[in-house]
């Protein structure tokens, strides 16, 4: 079998999943290419690292020392977030660290699906990895830290300055939004043992584990990048980044090369689960965790020997992560659980009344026993991991859990966690103008968020002295911010329409912010989105680009909103609305005088505050519109009590006073929405003949 000798081996492989297609693919060579060119002075070491490892594993292979129980590496894992989804919770990364386990030590229910050449060859690794209890200096950890940087957006070795705990005591797995715009990259231990400081693994969150942001079908990348963590190469071979030789996944060439591990056969690599290819003569081993095929089951007792050999060598000290002074110092060890958390998640934390909340322990370490208290709430277990708590009355109550170890105890209060909505609105419609905080806080909830600013009140509005502003100039990108009203009773109205101010100013050059408005009728379990607008055209209420954090300077700089599509279906007694705001980097937003309720009222409140006449009230043939001022209508739509559009009329008269033409429209009950560049006016009309 030939072997090449693997020289800067960063694997920032593994790949980017197309599910149409459901191909994997690597950047090993681009990286290479450019950690070669930028950093020369290391090639010397890695190569004798390389040339040192790649004796001692002949040599381990030959006659392997028997050992008693598995393997044990202390695992950290580190959230480098900028308030994004990257920001996981502990859930997916204990989902994260059981699925190495499942798969490292063959207790995945699918090995029955291996293809019957490869059964016997399958093999429990006898590896396993355990979240650390003890941080580098003795103190108590989840082993899951969380570091707020923009590098989460980059996701390459720079995030490994941020934090970096000693990696001859714990393997260090970054978790990031992306990974070098790919699904991981890894150092083998022949790169790590010259640069200690860039030894880990860098993940993008969507592929840890099967729940939360990932899911089952990504399940195997983590465990592949461990797998170049201990010294495995691709299925069908390496590299030589010093003359930039590189071996693409699925190339012809392939075949004269190998992984150095004798029981898989030679292959060109596979990015589909064909498992009858014979591509270098032999039957591949499709299903091996080291391939791109997304059908991964296994790994071979060869690849367990290549590892195993890794974690005796002295190369990047691989040899001291499982030795029982680093478990004991790591707290990984059978011998001590150290209690030094307790912590508790709830599947939601706005509900209303009636409503069940389910709560989960998530307290570390040992924990034996426990006990919940729910204010304001009724369960009937509380010394479980599992509660559930159910909420009759109105207001916002506490949640305490105290846990012990048989040993210690400790506890946690979590003031006014959970809030209880009504279940029914006791009013038919809402008119927010921001003047008055408790008129907010009687109909109107902030959604709690882990961004450094959230929604507030400010001394800027629009015809008034207040409005609610989002600072989105200072928050980091990717985040989202919610406020949502009280249920209201919506079911008497003949019409329904949400109305409100806006003003925002965009940056040049950035991605666009999104401004969502969603009707809820099941207490915000599910949304319906009836409105988005959009940062670069919709949203905007200035012409030109902002440099600095905007304010609005006038009345010319703020639009109005009218939303008549809310389906009929959520004209109930419990209807809910929620304004989201999605940040993609640009700039502050203001928000004032919101108004739900029915249709036709809006527009009367909207006319006079515009100070815009138009009549006669009825009219017969012609209308008379007078705004006091040039406008620049651009449009007039007609809108039915039903909220359907029944005309546009386009070509508007630009004078401040002008007459419009509707002999085209029957008899009835209308809404004129007038559209111009300084906001919207929407009046109620009459048509009689």
């Amino acid at each position: 079998m030939k072997s090449l000798i693997t020289t800067f081996f960063f694997c920032f492989g593994l790949y980017s999943i197309h599910f149409g297609q459901n191909e994997l693919h690597c950047g090993t060579d681009e990286m290479h290419q450019k950690l070669f060119l930028e950093h020369p002075e290391y090639n010397a070491g890695i190569i004798n690292a390389n040339n040192r490892l790649q004796q001692f594993t002949h040599e381990f292979s030959q006659n392997p020392p028997m050992k008693t129980g598995p393997y044990i590496i202390p695992v950290v894992f580190h959230i480098i977030h900028n308030y994004g989804p990257e920001n996981i919770n502990d859930d997916q990364v204990h989902d994260a660290i059981r699925q190495l386990n499942i798969q490292y030590r063959k207790l995945n229910d699918d090995t029955t699906d291996i293809v019957q050449l490869f059964k016997s060859r399958a093999a429990d690794c006898g590896i396993e990895f355990r979240l650390a209890q003890l941080d580098p200096n003795g103190n108590c950890t989840s082993g899951i830290t969380r570091t707020v940087s923009d590098l989460t957006s980059i996701g390459d070795h720079q995030v490994k300055s941020l934090i970096h705990w000693p990696p001859n005591k714990y393997l260090n797995v970054y978790i990031c939004a992306e990974a070098a715009s790919l699904a991981g990259h890894a150092l083998l231990p022949s790169a790590a043992d010259t640069i200690p400081e860039w030894d880990g693994i860098v993940m993008q969150h969507s592929y840890i584990g099967t729940i939360g942001t990932s899911d089952y079908f990504r399940r195997t990348v983590l465990s592949h990048e461990v797998g170049h963590f201990l010294n495995l190469q691709h299925i069908w071979g390496g590299n030589n980044v010093p003359n930039y030789y590189y071996l693409p996944c699925g190339d012809a060439g392939n075949c004269a090369f190998d992984d150095d591990v004798t029981d898989t056969p030679n292959t060109i690599g596979w990015q589909s689960c064909n498992l009858s290819g014979q591509s270098c003569g032999e039957l591949d081993n499709v299903q091996n965790y080291m391939d791109y095929a997304y059908c991964a089951l296994m790994f071979t007792e060869g690849q367990k020997t290549r590892m195993h050999a890794a974690l005796n060598s002295t190369v990047a000290n691989r040899n001291n992560l499982w030795q029982p002074a680093n478990l004991a110092a790591t707290g990984t060890d059978d011998v001590t659980n150290y209690l030094c958390g307790a912590k508790l998640q709830a599947d939601k934390r706005i509900v209303c009344v009636g409503d069940t909340v389910h709560f989960t322990d998530v307290s570390y370490h040992g924990i034996t026993a426990r006990n919940w208290t729910f204010e304001g709430g009724n369960s009937l277990t509380t010394a479980d991991s599992l509660s559930s708590a159910v909420y009759d009355q109105v207001g916002k109550y506490d949640v305490t859990l105290k846990v012990s170890n048989g040993v210690d105890t400790i506890d946690v209060v979590l003031n006014d966690y959970i809030t209880v909505l009504p279940a029914q609105g006791a009013i038919a419609g809402i008119d927010q103008a921001f003047e008055n905080d408790q008129s907010y806080y009687d109909n109107w909830i902030t959604v709690e968020g882990a961004a450094p600013y959230n929604w507030d009140f400010t001394n800027i509005g629009f015809q008034s002295n207040r409005s609610f502003k989002l600072n989105n100039f200072d928050n980091p990108i990717a985040s989202t911010y919610d406020f949502q009203s009280y249920p209201m009773d919506a079911s008497g109205l003949t019409s329904l329409a949400i109305s409100f101010d806006w003003a925002y100013g965009r940056i040049e050059g950035t991605l666009v912010d999104i401004l969502e408005v969603a009707v809820s009728s099941n207490c915000g379990e599910s949304w319906f989105t009836v409105k988005s607008y959009l940062g670069g055209s919709s949203l905007k209420t200035v012409t030109d680009f902002v440099t600095g954090p905007f304010t609005p300077a006038d009345e010319t700089q703020w639009k109005n909103a009218l939303i008549t599509t809310v389906p009929a279906s959520y004209w109930t007694s419990n209807l809910m609305v929620r304004f989201r705001f999605k940040n993609k980097g640009n700039n502050n937003l203001y928000i004032d005088n919101i108004q739900l309720g029915n249709l036709n009222e809006l527009g009367v409140n909207q006319l006079s505050k515009n100070n815009v006449e138009i009549y006669p009230n009825p009219a017969n043939d012609q209308i008379t519109f007078d705004l006091g001022m040039n406008h620049e209508v651009e449009n007039i739509n007609v809108y039915d009590l039903t909220g359907k559009l029944i005309q546009t009329f386009s070509n508007i008269d630009q004078s401040p006073s002008f007459d419009l033409d509707v002999k085209s429209l029957n008899e009835g009950f209308y809404l004129f929405k007038i559209e111009s560049k300084n906001g919207e006016i929407v009046t109620s009309q009459v048509i009689e003949r």
